[in-house]
């Protein structure tokens, strides 16, 4: 069993660092405060290939795998902090793969260029008012006619929506076309976000506050038929498979969070002195760094095993990935707390950074491709299957 990078991995990782201290870190701040990662950095990293990877040659992406993707997530969460980035990357990624595999040649060939060039932006339309994790009885309906599918109803809590209609893209919507068949009358269309009857109402979060979150509501909303994607009825399954390969990037871009606070909370506890000592000195923080070391090398581990399963097309690939979404959040956000305390008072300041961290980790525990309690459901249900 073979735990190393190939050489062009490591060289993946190098570049990409290199690229991000260069275009992204410069504005981690003003992201943060002013709500908004700069236009022109989704370009430039569309031109160096690192804004939806997956996306294969055909249409203009660089087709990376999974591992090479998880790579990239790790990097862009240890520059941008507040996993504002990381949202974008994340969804640009997952679903622009999704349209990719399930989507009509048409509408493939008109959204992923863009895509894959950054200048165009794809997410998920799932969760309604009345919950997320419940996907099978969603109530927004899609009637399909002459042509056309007309979309009422309402999403909430969705990432993107005004990075999608102020920079070009949509999100692929789960409507009901059969309500009588339950998760079985779903299906997925590619909805653009400046289509006629689209409204979105910008929600105010606590955190990651580069990336908005919203809620979308379709009043008589008209798209063509082309812009289904795959079978009629069958989006339930096409989400699912979405949010489990979606689960491998969250997992990423925590681990990558964990490891650049574990190594700010280190260099600190190594230079300051309290009590005649270095912080580092009292095996009261510096058991805490070792359990936080050995934690985050077990949450990496096990996301490399999930996207190497998925670059394998395991069809148990998918236990992993809930695995790591269950793990690897929790572990990010115990070791920015623990971290921040280290800290004391100046951790808790804006100026450290470690708060900006706090906020936009706790996303991901609440939900983002699925609450931490559903990982517990997927698991074990196939355990005992």
């Amino acid at each position: 069993m073979d735990f190393s990078f190939s050489d062009e991995q490591q060289l993946l990782r190098e570049n990409t660092a290199e690229f991000l201290e260069k275009n992204l870190q410069p504005f981690v701040r003003s992201i943060d405060d002013n709500g908004e990662i700069p236009e022109n950095f989704f370009k430039k990293a569309g031109e160096n290939g690192i804004i939806s990877p997956l996306i294969n040659g055909k249409y203009g992406g660089p087709g990376l795998s999974f591992m090479d993707s998880v790579i990239i997530s790790e990097e862009i969460a240890k520059v941008d902090t507040s996993m504002a980035t990381s949202v974008y990357y994340l969804l640009n990624t997952s679903w622009a793969y999704i349209l990719q595999k399930y989507g009509k040649e048409e509408l493939k060939g008109r959204l992923l260029p863009d895509i894959a060039n950054g200048n165009r932006f794809i997410g998920i339309a799932s969760t309604e008012p009345s919950g997320g994790s419940d996907v099978a009885n969603i109530t927004t309906t899609g009637e399909i006619k002459d042509g056309k599918v007309i979309i009422n109803g309402e999403k909430m809590y969705i990432s993107g929506a005004v990075e999608a209609r102020k920079n070009g893209g949509g999100h692929l919507t789960l409507v009901k076309t059969d309500k009588s068949r339950g998760h079985k009358g779903i299906t997925m269309v590619y909805v653009p976000a400046d289509t006629e009857g689209v409204e979105i109402t910008k929600l105010q979060n606590m955190g990651r506050m580069g990336i908005s979150t919203s809620g979308i509501k379709y009043d008589n909303v008209e798209v063509p038929e082309e812009n289904i994607i795959g079978k009629i009825n069958e989006g339930f399954y096409y989400s699912m498979d979405g949010f489990n390969h979606a689960r491998i990037m969250v997992a990423a871009a925590c681990n990558g969070l964990s490891v650049k606070m574990l190594d700010e909370g280190v260099k600190y506890i190594k230079e300051r002195s309290a009590f005649g000592k270095k912080l580092g000195d009292f095996e009261a923080i510096a058991f805490e760094a070792a359990d936080l070391n050995t934690e985050i090398e077990m949450a990496s581990l096990l996301n490399y095993k999930s996207a190497y399963m998925a670059d394998m097309n395991d069809p148990d690939f998918y236990i992993f990935s809930s695995m790591s979404k269950l793990t690897s959040p929790q572990i990010a956000m115990d070791t920015v707390k623990k971290v921040m305390m280290w800290f004391g008072a100046y951790g808790y300041t804006r100026d450290s950074g470690i708060e900006r961290s706090a906020r936009g980790i706790f996303s991901y525990l609440v939900g983002a491709e699925g609450a931490l309690n559903i990982m517990k459901m997927i698991i074990s249900r196939a355990m005992l299957k």
